[in-house]
């Protein structure tokens, strides 16, 4: 992909002009759910039809994943188990009305649990997977093999099932999780304490994040309530496609890199007084898509800059444009240079 970048649109912007574009392309995966022995035997024989055979001349190994897979999903009826822990709660109940219609096992932690059972669905405390409550004032609740190897076990290895059923872990098919709220925070004003900072650095959050995103042949990861529709519509039409979830592992690795810059530039400025950062990286965020770039043959976008230093800065990037047909690349140099003319006066004008 070539870029071209402009740096001179300041506060709050980046502009980008690219030539380049990914495909995607769907590839068809089953997850399997909640294992319960005492249920799946008189449930298997009328569920065995959900999953591709692997035909007569398949291996034992695939065959015993097979089994594997049609007991796990015959257990409790469940078609599968999500994983819910969310610091923004925005559409939080639509989403355990939408998993609980889809017949998904909920699990979650903490406020999420308890905001899930609010809206009067069911659902399973994280405790029940890891056999350990949550500790040191909630530092410690996911970080365990009843978590983590549900999330990334590779539901066509066999060796990796094997020992999900030998330590009694379960599947988790779907994952959905957003952050601490750490740059509102450290950005409000006055500033926070530094140990308040420093306890809205999520550990958890982002380690189910990555290991769901790595995991995304066979595990859907959300960060962003923004999808929480289009997740319940696939889930309702049976699966969720290939490329949807290669999608969202983009958007969760782009998620948790954005938040630990936000987190590498605050902890700099606690220690590095004036000197610049050794390494820099900046979070930018889509603001739209602009009518072409520096030349009318060019595609540009226009993004907002997500550092902290920014925050609450204003300028062209945070402005409104109120009429006029759509601006372009080259409009945007021109009003961020007369932007920056106006602020040379030490007096209003106009």
């Amino acid at each position: 992909m070539a870029l071209h970048t402009t740096r001179a649109l300041q506060p709050s912007a980046q502009l980008l002009c690219n030539a380049g574009a990914a495909v995607v392309l769907p590839r068809k995966v089953y997850t399997a759910a909640p294992f319960a022995p005492e249920l799946a035997a008189s449930r298997s024989s009328a569920l065995t039809g959900r999953f591709t055979p692997f035909g007569a001349s398949a291996s034992p190994a695939r065959l015993r994943i097979q089994r594997l897979l049609v007991m796990a999903a015959a257990a409790g009826g469940f078609k599968g188990r999500a994983l819910v822990s969310v610091s923004d709660k925005t559409s939080l109940d639509e989403l355990a009305k939408g998993l609980a219609a889809a017949a998904y096992e909920i699990v979650s932690t903490g406020g999420s649990a308890k905001a899930i059972e609010g809206a009067g669905v069911d659902v399973r405390k994280v405790e029940d997977l890891t056999g350990f409550p949550e500790m040191l004032d909630g530092r410690v609740k996911t970080l365990h093999p009843g978590v983590h190897g549900g999330i990334l076990a590779i539901r066509g290895n066999a060796d990796h099932m094997a020992a999900l059923q030998q330590h009694n872990i379960s599947t988790i098919d779907v994952v959905v999780v957003n952050l601490y709220p750490f740059r509102a925070t450290v950005t409000r004003a006055p500033p926070p304490p530094f140990e308040e900072g420093v306890e809205n650095i999520d550990i958890g959050g982002p380690a189910m994040i990555r290991a769901a995103a790595k995991n995304h042949a066979h595990v859907t990861v959300i960060v962003d309530p923004a999808d929480y529709p289009e997740l319940l519509g696939q889930l309702a039409a049976g699966e969720v496609s290939a490329g949807f979830r290669k999608k969202m592992a983009w958007k969760a690795y782009q998620h948790t890199a954005s938040y630990d810059s936000q987190v590498g530039e605050w902890l700099w400025g606690q220690v590095g007084g004036s000197q610049p950062a050794p390494a820099l990286s900046v979070p930018m965020k889509l603001a739209q898509g602009l009518r072409y770039g520096e030349n009318p043959h060019q595609a540009a976008a226009f993004y907002t800059d997500e550092s902290l230093a920014e925050a609450g800065q204003g300028g062209i990037a945070t402005a409104v444009q109120h009429h006029g047909k759509e601006m372009s690349f080259n409009n945007y140099l021109d009003a961020d240079a007369a932007y920056n003319c106006c602020c040379d006066f030490k007096v209003g004008c106009l």
